[in-house]
């Protein structure tokens, strides 16, 4: 568990009292969030997470600071005081860290969905956890999904918005927690592939790497932005296009991307075999490759 959490500007104990009763947050899920990669202290594409957080804050009207800069610092901040910043120029091993942003729409008093009455601002907590990586098991045999229940809406105005009501991904790793499975397969409401519970997804087949659209109500996340820019690089031919479970099941290798976890590859979708019933081979390069990419980026130019 972290020593130390950040809100508001403060690096505080993490077992100390730090957000009022009455915070949105905490009272209705109203806020949003980002979890983000960082090693050596140098964050993995954080313009393109602060951006996208600022994004999800527009549909809820959250405000947010007006520059990034106090968010920045607060990263700085945690990433230090939880000795994650180290760059391994001291001969100890460089900081690998998994970031979480949160912002909430803050404490009011009033009871009600609507915010109403005076408020004090938006609630900004950071924290940081030490990066771990998936067990041995998991890049040799590959997750276990299950088909979830929960069923993705793309029309929904939240569809695509990363808020802190996450109910139903909860339900959902429950559902694959019960049947003894690692995550669920989220489909929308149309019976085509969403995404995971905090994952995307991707199905590699006969040389093309394919992901569901954005249409579909997925995240667009970091990671699947990069795995679709280089793929490429990698011989694969990427494409954004609708699938369903029986594509997954069809393809010869299946994956899913986060910013934390990373490539994760797929082995069983509900009992059945994907490809070789394990850890495919081109999903162990593109993660191996995403995490020199990472490895390098944390160095710096040159």
């Amino acid at each position: 568990m972290p020593q130390h959490v950040w809100v508001d500007g403060k690096v505080v104990p993490a077992d100390a009292p730090t957000i009022s009763a009455f915070d949105r947050g905490f009272m209705l899920g109203d806020g949003i969030f980002e979890t983000l990669r960082a090693r050596r202290g140098v964050v993995v594409e954080l313009d393109a997470h602060l951006e996208r957080l600022r994004e999800s804050a527009v549909p809820l009207g959250i405000a947010l600071p007006p520059d990034d800069a106090p968010i920045v610092a607060g990263i700085a901040a945690i990433l230090a005081a939880e000795g994650l910043a180290d760059d391994g120029s001291s001969g100890r091993h460089p900081g690998d860290a998994a970031l979480r942003i949160t912002v909430t729409r803050g404490p009011y008093a009033a009871r009600g969905l609507a915010p109403a009455g005076p408020s004090s601002g938006p609630t900004v907590v950071i924290v940081a956890w030490p990066h771990t990586p998936p067990p041995a098991s998991v890049l040799r045999d590959g997750l276990a999904l299950v088909t979830s229940s929960v069923r993705r809406d793309p029309g929904s105005p939240l569809a695509g918005v990363k808020t802190t009501s996450r109910a139903e991904s909860v339900y959902a790793r429950l559902e694959a927690e019960r049947a003894g499975a690692d995550d669920a397969l989220i489909l929308d409401t149309t019976g085509h592939v969403s995404e995971a519970t905090s994952a995307n997804v991707f199905a590699i087949r006969r040389g093309r790497i394919l992901t569901p659209p954005l249409g579909s109500g997925c995240l667009a996340g970091t990671t699947r932005a990069w795995l679709l820019e280089h793929a490429p690089i990698h011989d694969l031919e990427p494409e954004e296009d609708e699938l369903t479970r029986a594509d997954l099941l069809r393809a010869d290798e299946v994956l899913l991307s986060s910013s934390v976890a990373g490539i994760i590859p797929v082995g069983r979708l509900d009992g059945e075999a994907i490809g070789r019933g394990g850890a495919g081979p081109i999903t162990l390069q593109l993660r191996d490759r995403r995490e020199a990419w990472i490895e390098k980026a944390s160095r710096g130019p040159g």
